[in-house]
């Protein structure tokens, strides 16, 4: 079902470009269609911020389900942005204040820049604040990410592990449990991109008393519920990824290491690039290196050359997982926002604990 254009934010009319079903809030006020409204707390960088609105708006807008969405965009402002992501915000995104007093239905929180330490980030007391509150009053929190580390570090201590090296790439991942509704239909093995340097292991999310959804034997657990199995839903991937954004990460590190940021020129994503891209960044590599040696003008990065040998091997199991994960939230939740947890849902329902408060 649509999203609905209910502020002029430029990715509603990026996204409608795209062929995505975005509707007027004025279009949308006529149509007797049941509201959910979903909040975004994104946290990323400023050159992330507008694509991470894109891929979460893009997945819940194609969910199939009855209703229509409504998304509200907040940050943390103790982020650092610079002057351009701070108008965007400023004009575009409401205060967690507004979130509060309106309420949400459901909420997604992305990652952000690593930190050695969480607990010294800037954003990690009002982080806390937002979690908290969402436990209470919101029906399921979907983290992502730095957002996953941070939920288990602070409610369930269990510290984050840094790894030797980068885990980034697509990586193929198997479904645990087929009986959890939140990979009901999902293929049981599917890919998901992943890009980070610290990790939770299976062993900490089990301590915990989580419950696995979805594990690589090379990338570690991606998908982990709450006890409750819905409260709490924790990727550590990034299923939300347009096919370019491994490219641009890659390009990012690229430009660290000739801005002399990195020290080392950065490897391949795994199982990302094709042996032909491979091959003309490698060409690039060495041009590069060239370059530095001679005191040349650097190359300009082949972007072009890549972009369209790149597939997307995981949009579609991403869809279906989030695509539950709406139906959830819509079976479960009160058709008033600020009353979360329905009071009439089947006790056999797999997921009628999350109504009781914990």
């Amino acid at each position: 079902m649509p999203l609905v254009a209910n502020t002029d934010l430029p990715s509603f009319a990026r996204l409608r470009e795209e062929g995505e079903t975005v509707i007027a809030r004025d279009r949308a006020l006529h149509q007797d269609i049941r509201e959910l409204h979903i909040g975004l707390l994104n946290m990323m960088p400023d050159k992330s911020l507008e694509a991470t609105e894109r891929q979460f708006f893009r997945l819940i807008g194609e969910s199939n389900q009855i209703a229509q969405f409504y998304m509200h965009p907040f940050t943390i402002d103790a982020i650092h942005r610079e002057a351009e992501a701070s108008e965007h915000v400023r004009k575009y995104y409401k205060s967690f204040r507004q979130i509060r007093e309106e309420g949400l239905d459901a909420l997604i929180i992305s990652g952000a820049l690593p930190g050695p330490e969480l607990s010294q980030l800037p954003f990690w007391s009002p982080l806390i604040e937002v979690m908290d509150w969402a436990s209470e009053n919101v029906t399921s929190t979907l983290c992502s990410c730095l957002a996953t580390h941070a939920i288990m570090q602070f409610r369930y201590a269990m510290k984050r592990i840094h790894l030797s090296a980068k885990r980034w790439g697509v990586y193929t991942h198997k479904v645990i449990d087929q009986r959890h509704p939140l990979v009901a239909g999902v293929n049981t093995r599917f890919d998901v991109p992943h890009s980070r340097f610290y990790q939770i292991d299976a062993e900490q999310f089990t301590a915990a008393g989580l419950h696995i959804l979805v594990e690589s034997p090379a990338a570690g657990v991606h998908l982990a519920v709450s006890g409750d199995g819905l409260r709490t839903v924790m990727f550590q991937g990034h299923p939300e990824y347009d096919a370019i954004s491994l490219l641009k990460e890659y390009k990012r590190e690229v430009n660290h290491f000739l801005a002399g940021i990195n020290t080392e020129y950065p490897p391949f994503p795994e199982n990302y690039f094709t042996p032909l891209c491979q091959a003309i960044l490698d060409e690039f590599r060495d041009r590069v290196m060239q370059a530095k040696v001679h005191g040349k003008p650097e190359p300009i990065f082949p972007e072009r050359l890549i972009r369209d040998s790149l597939d997307n091997t995981w949009h579609d199991s991403a869809e279906a997982v989030i695509n539950n994960w709406i139906g959830l939230v819509y079976q479960l939740t009160h058709v008033d926002r600020r009353k979360p947890f329905r009071d009439d849902v089947d006790p056999e329902h797999p997921l009628a604990s999350i109504n009781t408060r914990n």
